[in-house]
């Protein structure tokens, strides 16, 4: 038995297996017949809703890094910082790397791979040929996944609250609900996203 070309098949991104890739209908999807995995989409539908989302994403990330994030009480005296303050309040010094690194994790990675999939997929969404360099954004957003790290802080703010609420009066402020918006916004964003329809819509000329 002959077996089909390599560009005709793709691969499930949690457990590998193998299938014939192929265009879907627009009300069509395919899923991964193992694991369930989505792994091809209606092209136009997808684009708009993983537009839409990255741009929201955005702006909540910009409300999470300005806005107040916590807010602090002890024997009558408070005090509410930021995500940028809090950063740049270890900005001088040896701490100065470490300052950055935060900045860049939490807030400037998750950026610019937004900002790398609206790039992307904008004028795949409106039935025009890719931008220049489409394909280097798109890797270059697909490299940057495992390094957005908003999760991640949120979980460790989550355990600091738990050991500092016998101490002090701790009272959440609107960027920590920024932060988890964020979080279900980029779910559902990456639940629209499939590779495989954005390599074949870049390579279509």
């Amino acid at each position: 038995m002959q077996e089909p070309p390599i560009d005709q098949l793709i691969a499930c991104p949690k457990c590998d297996a193998l299938h014939h890739a192929r265009h879907l209908g627009e009300n069509e999807r395919a899923a991964c017949a193992r694991c369930g995995t989505l792994l091809i989409t209606p092209r136009a539908r997808s684009f708009l809703h993983v537009i839409a989302l990255s741009f929201t994403a955005m702006i909540l990330m910009i409300a999470a890094v300005f806005f107040p994030f916590l807010k602090i009480s002890a024997q009558g005296f408070s005090h509410a910082s930021s995500v940028f303050e809090v950063a740049m309040a270890f900005s001088d010094g040896l701490l100065a790397p470490l300052s950055l690194a935060v900045l860049m994790l939490i807030v400037g990675l998750p950026i610019v791979r937004f900002g790398a999939l609206i790039y992307t997929l904008w004028p795949l969404a409106n039935a025009r040929p890719a931008w220049p360099h489409a394909r280097r954004v798109f890797r270059l957003a697909e490299e940057l996944e495992p390094w957005a790290m908003a999760e991640i802080f949120i979980i460790g703010t989550g355990v600091a609250l738990v050991k500092i609420g016998g101490l002090a009066s701790v009272s959440l402020g609107p960027a920590f609900w920024a932060f988890c918006a964020l979080i279900i916004v980029n779910a559902l964003k990456n639940a629209f996203l499939s590779q495989w329809t954005i390599w074949d819509a870049i390579g279509q000329k």
